[in-house]
Parts: structure tokens; C-alpha cells; sequence
């Protein structure tokens, strides 16, 4: 396949809802370019976009999809994300990787909150965007009401470009409000027409109104539109152009994906208004400590970041890539700035969904993918001039996290690789061992990205998996001092074992963990003998307490004991030391200790009463709210842990899907009185 120059590159990505027919569009997109021969449907699995099994099954994306066609030529690359909040990782990675965002709004269902956090997010890189309002012909379908919805949430910026010709069922066409005229699909394929009598008076008013705010970006034009010369075509399409590449105008067009009606003229767009590569801002990236802005040159050396890790079971680790500056060609050698190893590109492909499309090089700004790398992971940066690092691309952090067992023996060998490689595919994903709980954790977005996560493990590395509620690792204390001896006797022919060991417990300041001291005076503990006491002691402590949980801030002396010159071992004064401990501890008023979070909660304004409300049901300290950017409120509060075990989907019922949370350790605090302490694991 040639390469096309940056200039004649256009990166976008799909992201909306599910069900707002992301997948459907790239179809028709894919279909109208002549990559597909026929129209594949999400209900039959049959899409380019969504080939793995899960998605099929599922009936929705689960993963970033690529695919690539030609369009008036120009290469574009059509980057198709999930619509579930679960899946926010695949959506921010491919984010990083598009130079456009193109937002499918449902027309019989309006604007969704994941949309809306999504938008924030593009506002933040400065990303451009469009909106494609979607499923006109669908019953319900109210354009109108739909771009009144995005002009209120997204503001004044928001431009219709289209009006739609009929709606529902009698939806069969657009008006263009640039050029005046319509397109008609009556015979499947857009031919140009009047607009009709009952749009013209409407059209005329909203294209007047659109060629005010384009013409306002330029104000050679602006001075020219004053003295009453109506701008050309071009010289509007130009500097909307410009509007949209400094993210400031979001055109807003029209059509239906299943139609396919005016998907033809989302793809001109796509070329003709669209910000190339070059029309983005440098990218920054930091070189020996010191930031560089590069742009994207193919003459430069080359520099490329990783967006999106897939594994396959045959061909190992594919890499889904984006050149920032430079050429990358087929055996092109880089130097990974995580690890500083060097990473030989064997087989560089662009991608269309499950197919691999070979290429010799891949200029700045293009993106296409890798396999067989070594230990390249999403978000790692590669350059042929040694180590650098990329802008982070901001991948979410768990909020949701089960307990993993395998399944059976078999299944038990082969999990520890099969994690180890489900990581490297997903970056959001953390797999942890609580050795307090004695469980392996995994870690995500929420109950559906794990069932995924599982089910894919399952069929790749066929490992089947039990999960279970995570355990809260309680800790326990004690209020007071106490002493005790140990003593330590045994006798069975020959050598025998003796050690007699006295011991006094104090508490100490929370977190402050554990303190032993030497107070053994006249040689009654020989001094190699000593270290074997405390040995016992911690022992004794994480093996747990009164209640089995293990014992934390205590103070611990030794003050006597007894031995004998032959049966005293470092073994017998470790088993009088925890014997010591052991008899002391009831007798210090040991309590249980539960783990405390700090909890950020961001919520719309019109949720707060309700997440209030909760929040105080889990014996939650409220610390203040303040109010973010976009007007949400922020919610600081401190709250037990073991009230946070499925808060993420409490929490996503109570909103609606539209609140999100971070909680982090912040330490441990005594269980009020009332409360019911779950008993230990078994050991």
C-alpha cells in the first residue's frame, strides 16, 4: 500500500453511547470508500470494525477497532471506540491517537452522559470535534430538539452544516446550508436537487446565521461580509477549516449509518474541513530531562507512541501505533524510552478491523500497528534517537476490583502467565496480591470490563477463572499495656528444647507499626538468643490477634527469661516469645482496626442530595464539596473501606452512569462499637 503524505492523512475517532450506531457508520463509511463490498450489521457480527468474538457476542464494542480506507485521496484512519463506561481506557487511548473527534448522537435518543465526559475529556488535549447526528430515520427522531441539546451542552461553537429532508420514515436526504442546495438519496446514492419549498425560508435563515459565525474567525472576511460580498464556498469551507482545527467551531452534520443516507458527505468533510496532522500543535517530548516540541516531519528521525496493545494467542503482542515525527519502515530499529531496550519493527501493517494490511513505511502522523514487539506497552514512546518519553495519555484508574482463584490445578499453572499477558493487552488493568486477605485482586473499570476480561483470558489462554468479593484487611491493636511469660518445654531423648521468655506489650501511636526492645539483664536471655524472641513476636503478630487479624503498633520488650546451656535454641525462645505474646495480648484490650479511604466523588449538582445521602449510610466523614470546571460537584470525604467494596456500581445507579469517584489508603481507625467485623480468612 502507498504512504501518503501528512497532509493527506486524516485520524479520527468514533465515540458516543452505545447503541448510537458508532460501528454502524464506520460500515458505511467503509462501504461508500469501497473497502467492503457489502454492508456488514452489528446484529449479525458481520461488522469489519467489531471481530472478536466477545463483541459479537456482546453485540457492541469492546475494544478501540481500526480501519483504514481511502477517500478523494486521502488515507483515513477510523478509529472505532466502545460506548461503555467500563471501556473508558480504549476510548482515551484511542483519543491520544486522532487528530478529530467525530460524537454520534442517537436522533431519537439525544445526548448521553458518556458523551458528555468524553467531550470534557477532547476539551482538555484541545482535540477537535464534529458531531454526527445519527439514526434520522428512525421513529422518535427530532433533529431539532438533538442539536438544541448539543448547543446547550457544548455551546455556541456547535454549527449545524446540515439540515435533514423529512424525518422517520419519510427521511430521505440533507440540505447543505454552505452551498444552498440538497442531496437526495431516493436512489441510494446522493444526487444533488433543490432544496425543497416547505426548508427553504428555514435554511435561508440557518445559513445566514452560519456563514455570521464562520466569517467572524477572519476578519479580512468579516470586513468584506459588512460591505455586503457573500464569501464563496471555498473561502468559507477554508476558514471553517481553521475553526475546527483550533477546536473553537464543531460543525454538526446529519445522515443515517443503516441507510447509509449522507455518510458520503461525513467522509468529504472528514477530508475537506478536517485537521491534518500538521494542523495540530507540536507534540511535546521529553528528552534527557529536557521537553521538546516536534512536529510531524518525515525527514526527521523517528519517534512513535503506542496507543493500544492487543494479544494474540499465535502472533503474540500487536502494537497499534502512532509516528509523530519521522518514517518508520519495516525493519527500523528504536529505542523504547521506558525500558531503554531496542525494538526491531518486523512487519509494520495498517489495520482494517481483524485484517492486516502489509505497508513498507508509515510517514509522521500516520497510524498503524506492529507485532511481535518485545516488551512495548501502551502509552510507551519509541524514538530513533535514543530514550524518550511521549505526553502521558491518561489512561483511568481502577475503580472496581474482584478476587481471582483458578479453577482447578491445571487452570492454576497457566493463570500467573495468562494475567501477566492480559495486562500488557489492557493499561488500565492491575492485578495485586493481598497477602493480609491471602487473595490475587484484579482490578478495572467495573463488572463488565472484568467479565470481558475474563472471558477473553478463557478463550486466548484457556484459563478459567472463580472470582469472589474482595476481603477488607482489617488489622487489629491494642489500648494497653500488659505482661506475660512464655515458656517453651520439651523433652524427647537427647537434646531437648527450653526457653522461658517474659514480655510486656504497650501500644504505640497508630502507624507506627512495631518496636521491639531489649530490657534482659545478668545474661537471664544469652544475646544470640534475643533476635530469636522477636522473631517470635512477629510471627505472632501476623498470624493475628484475638479476633485473627494481624497485630499492628505494639511496643514489645523482653525484660527476663531463662535458659539452659544445652536445650536453649534459637527455635525454643522463638516459641517462648510467641507463647508471650500470645498470653499477653487478651489481656492489653486488644480492638479491630479498619482501613480508611480518602474518597473524591464528582457528581452533577442535581445528584448531590442523593450521593449525600449514601455517603453518610456507609459512616462516611464529609471533609467539604467544591465545583469543579464544568460546574459538577466535587465530594471529599473520609469512609471505610468495607463500605466501598461495590460503591462503583452503587454509585453508577445512583447517578445514572454520570458520577465517578477515586479512592486512595489513607490509614486505619478504630471499628466503631456496632458494627459487625466479618471473621478472617481460613489459613
Amino acid at each position: 500500500m502507498k504512504a501518503f503524505a501528512p497532509e493527506c492523512i486524516r485520524n479520527v475517532v468514533l465515540v458516543g453511547p452505545p447503541g448510537s450506531g458508532k460501528t454502524s457508520l464506520a460500515e458505511a463509511m467503509l462501504y461508500r470508500a469501497g473497502a467492503v463490498g457489502r454492508v456488514g450489521r452489528v446484529e449479525d457480527g458481520s461488522t469489519v470494525c467489531d471481530h472478536e468474538p466477545e463483541e459479537k457476542a456482546a453485540g457492541h464494542s469492546l475494544s478501540t477497532g481500526l480501519a483504514m480506507f481511502e477517500w478523494e485521496g486521502h488515507k483515513v484512519n477510523l478509529l472505532d471506540t466502545p460506548g461503555t463506561y467500563d471501556f473508558a481506557g480504549e476510548a482515551l487511548g484511542a483519543l491520544a491517537a486522532a487528530d478529530l473527534a467525530v460524537f454520534v448522537v442517537d436522533a431519537s435518543s439525544g445526548l448521553d452522559h458518556s458523551s458528555v465526559s468524553l467531550w470534557r475529556e477532547a476539551s482538555k488535549r484541545s482535540l477537535p470535534r464534529m458531531l454526527f447526528i445519527n439514526k434520522l430515520d428512525r421513529e422518535h427522531a427530532n433533529f431539532d430538539s438533538v442539536l438544541a441539546e448539543l448547543q446547550s451542552a457544548f455551546g455556541a461553537g456547535v454549527a449545524p452544516l446540515e439540515i435533514p429532508i423529512g424525518l422517520a420514515e419519510t427521511f430521505h436526504g440533507v440540505a447543505d446550508l454552505l452551498t444552498d442546495t440538497a442531496w437526495l438519496y431516493d436512489s441510494g446514492h446522493g444526487e444533488q436537487a433543490e432544496i425543497p419549498e416547505e426548508l427553504r425560508g428555514r435554511e435561508a435563515e440557518i445559513h445566514e446565521a452560519l456563514v455570521e459565525n464562520i466569517v467572524v474567525a477572519d476578519d479580512d472576511l468579516l470586513e468584506r461580509y459588512l460591505d455586503g460580498d457573500v464569501p464563496a464556498f471555498a473561502e468559507l469551507e477554508k476558514v471553517l477549516g481553521k475553526g475546527v482545527a483550533s477546536a473553537s467551531v464543531f460543525p454538526v452534520v446529519c445522515g443515517s449509518a443503516t441507510g447509509p443516507i449522507a455518510v458520503d458527505r461525513l467522509c468529504n468533510y472528514l477530508v475537506e474541513v478536517g485537521p491534518s496532522p500538521l494542523d495540530r500543535a507540536p507534540t511535546t517530548v521529553t528528552v534527557a530531562g529536557t521537553e521538546n516540541e516536534v512536529a510531524p516531519d518525515p525527514a526527521a528521525d523517528p519517534l512513535v507512541q503506542v496507543f493500544k496493545t492487543a494479544v494474540d494467542p499465535y502472533l503474540g503482542h500487536i502494537s497499534y501505533l502512532r509516528v509523530l515525527t519521522g518514517t518508520v519502515r519495516n525493519d527500523s530499529s528504536l529505542t523504547n524510552g521506558r525500558t531503554g531496550d531496542s525494538e526491531r519493527f518486523r512487519n509494520l501493517v495498517t489495520m482494517r478491523g481483524g485484517e492486516s494490511i502489509e505497508v513498507d513505511s508509515l510517514p509522521a502522523g500516520d497510524i498503524g500497528a506492529v507485532a511481535k514487539l518485545n516488551d512495548t506497552l501502551s502509552g510507551d514512546t519509541l524514538s530513533g534517537a535514543g530514550r524518550a518519553a511521549g505526553p502521558p495519555i491518561g489512561f483511568p484508574t481502577p475503580v472496581y476490583s474482584t478476587s481471582v482463584t483458578a479453577r482447578s490445578r491445571k487452570d492454576e499453572d497457566k493463570l500467573a502467565n495468562a494475567l501477566h499477558r492480559i495486562l500488557h493487552e489492557d493499561p488500565v488493568l492491575t492485578v495485586t496480591r493481598n497477602d493480609e486477605t491471602r487473595q490475587t485482586l484484579l482490578s478495572g473499570m467495573g463488572e463488565t470490563h472484568i467479565r470481558h476480561v475474563l472471558a477473553k483470558m478463557e478463550r486466548k489462554f484457556g484459563v478459567q477463572v472463580d472470582t469472589s468479593e474482595v476481603r477488607v484487611a482489617y488489622r487489629e491493636t491494642i489500648t494497653g499495656s500488659s505482661s506475660a511469660e512464655g515458656k517453651y518445654k520439651k523433652q524427647s531423648g537427647g537434646h531437648g528444647q527450653f526457653g522461658v521468655a517474659f514480655v510486656r506489650l504497650e501500644p504505640l501511636q497508630p502507624g507506627e507499626g512495631f518496636e521491639f526492645v531489649d530490657e534482659v539483664k545478668g545474661g537471664a536471655i544469652p544475646r544470640q538468643l534475643i533476635p530469636a524472641v522477636e522473631a517470635g513476636i512477629r510471627d505472632a503478630m501476623s498470624n493475628g490477634g484475638t479476633s485473627g487479624y494481624p497485630v499492628v503498633d505494639v511496643r514489645a520488650a523482653v525484660y527476663d527469661g531463662k535458659h539452659h546451656a544445652v536445650d536453649s535454641s534459637e527455635m525454643s525462645f522463638k516459641m517462648a516469645g510467641r507463647l508471650a505474646f500470645q498470653e499477653a495480648l487478651p489481656a492489653a484490650r486488644p480492638v479491630v482496626l479498619e482501613p480508611i479511604a480518602v474518597l473524591e466523588v464528582t457528581v452533577p449538582s442535581d445528584c448531590l442530595g442523593d450521593v449525600m445521602g449514601d455517603l453518610s449510610s456507609r459512616r462516611a466523614i464529609v471533609q467539604g464539596s467544591d465545583v469543579d470546571e464544568w460546574g459538577d460537584q466535587v465530594i471529599t470525604a473520609k469512609v471505610p473501606e468495607s463500605e466501598l467494596v461495590r460503591y462503583s456500581i452503587d454509585l453508577r445507579s445512583i447517578t445514572g452512569g454520570r458520577g465517578r469517584f477515586t479512592s486512595t489508603h489513607d490509614h486505619y481507625a478504630r471499628v466503631p462499637g456496632g458494627v459487625e467485623v466479618p471473621p478472617p480468612p481460613e489459613r
